[in-house]
């Protein structure tokens, strides 16, 4: 069954560590997953962490110090020395974890892991991971892999392989390499088995294969490999060599990041910030919006006080200015909301700006017909002034076509800019059709009641 982690657990266990108690502790931790224990370490101060730390093995301790939430683990780092990071974390982990943990330190400390990392080719291969943009295929790849030569006959592929694997936690593909380490294609473990000692391995391996430059943007990595359902993908340099692989796991954790951000994106947080951020951060984040937000509400005041005569005639109109409102926002939020998921996920087609808009148009005028039906036929009933039946639901249906066309093209016109689409949400739509809205809303009314 599945850990879960409760209050009285913790509590339990952190009155078993004050106590010193190391082997009720190692039994307590004994059966847990990784990702479990990560999870009790975030609920720990730096000195419990380090006690429960100095009761797990080497690979253990490299495996929780991953799975730990990036605030908790960098706390924990900070009561250990370069010392103790190098030999007892960085040696036990794949070099693209180890140049993610590297990575979060100051450059003093990560001078000092470094050099207390014995073996001189691990640490290069972390200087170099180090050196690619963290969101690019260079930082999110490792370089433990199993390649071999088109050139070579099945015992010396065997040989190398067996020698490779050791550095390898997971084989999904053997990737084969000309003299020049130019990238090939992929070698099949069951024509490798069936394959007679004489063969080669050019006439083995398959060409077809799909690889990413090191330079590639994350969120394309992660679109290609959704896209292919590849649960790993080689990595190349300009010229084709072939420098490491990206494993399914750091694309979920890629997946995961961009809809966190496009979820604050979209809710008005102007920055990538965590729960447990200082508040002058989190003010910081939400305050741009808020203060458009603010803006876009004088607007609207500023659209009524210019309808103020009428308003003071037919005091009725007012009561109908939250659900113009609210429809506007709520209609705008939608279309946008589709167009946004469909330009992140790469789902749209290729069908031009003006066929999407058309589409948009389509599914508003339906919505709109049948929303300000209803809105007809209960003012009908509910109100006596014909004039006030007739602009709500002319009213209504204009804000719903409108807002539609918004939120479809603003989103569309940002990612023509190369500005992130999922500002085009939340705050910014909702402001914008709630001022554009009451504008359409009063124009109606001053129309409609002097004809009706």
């Amino acid at each position: 069954m599945p850990f879960e982690l409760t209050r009285d657990y913790i509590s339990n266990l952190k009155e078993l560590i004050d106590q010193y108690d190391s082997k009720t502790v190692r039994e307590l931790i004994s059966s847990l997953h990784s990702a479990d224990i990560a999870e009790i370490f975030n609920e720990l101060t730096s000195e419990e962490a380090r006690f429960l730390y100095m009761l797990l093995d080497g690979e253990t301790r490299a495996d929780v110090l991953i799975e730990m939430e990036e605030d908790a683990r960098e706390r924990f780092l900070k009561v250990l020395s370069g010392e103790e990071i190098a030999k007892q974390l960085i040696t036990e982990m794949d070099s693209d974890d180890a140049a993610d943990v590297i990575g979060e330190l100051s450059e003093e400390l990560q001078e000092e892991v470094l050099q207390h990392i014995k073996d001189v080719d691990q640490a290069g291969v972390i200087v170099d991971l180090l050196n690619y943009d963290e969101d690019t295929a260079g930082g999110l790849m490792a370089k433990e892999l199993i390649k071999v030569n088109e050139n070579w006959d099945i015992p010396t592929c065997i040989r190398e392989m067996r020698k490779q694997a050791e550095d390898v936690d997971e084989v999904y593909f053997v990737y084969v390499v000309d003299n020049n380490n130019v990238l090939l294609g992929i070698l099949s473990l069951k024509k490798l088995l069936l394959a007679r000692r004489d063969a080669r391995i050019k006439n083995l391996y398959k060409s077809d294969i799909i690889s990413v430059r090191a330079d590639t943007h994350r969120e394309e990595v992660a679109n290609i490999m959704n896209k292919y359902d590849l649960v790993v993908l080689p990595v190349v340099d300009s010229i084709g060599r072939l420098i490491g692989r990206i494993t399914i796991d750091d694309v979920v954790d890629v997946i995961r990041e961009e809809a966190e951000r496009d979820y604050q994106l979209i809710s008005g947080i102007s920055e990538d910030v965590e729960p447990t951020d200082n508040i002058f951060m989190l003010t910081r984040a939400r305050l741009p919006w808020l203060a458009i937000g603010l803006l876009g509400g004088i607007l609207a005041a500023l659209v009524l006080s210019s309808y103020e005569d009428e308003l003071r005639i037919y005091p009725e109109m007012a009561f109908f200015i939250p659900l113009i409102a609210a429809m506007g926002g709520n209609v705008g939020v939608q279309s946008s909301a589709i167009i946004v998921q469909g330009l992140a996920s790469k789902t749209l087609g290729i069908e031009s700006t003006g066929r999407k808009l058309l589409k948009e148009l389509y599914v508003a005028i339906l919505n709109g017909l049948i929303l300000s039906t209803i809105a007809f036929l209960y003012n009908l009933v509910r109100q006596e002034s014909f004039s006030l039946t007739i602009t709500v639901s002319t009213a209504l249906l204009s804000v719903i076509l409108f807002a539609s066309f918004f939120g479809t093209f603003i989103p569309l016109l940002l990612r023509r800019f190369n500005i992130d689409p999922a500002l085009a949400t939340g705050p910014f739509i909702t402001t914008m059709n709630d001022i554009i809205g009451l504008f359409i809303y009063l124009i109606i009314g001053r129309l409609f009641y002097g004809i009706f």
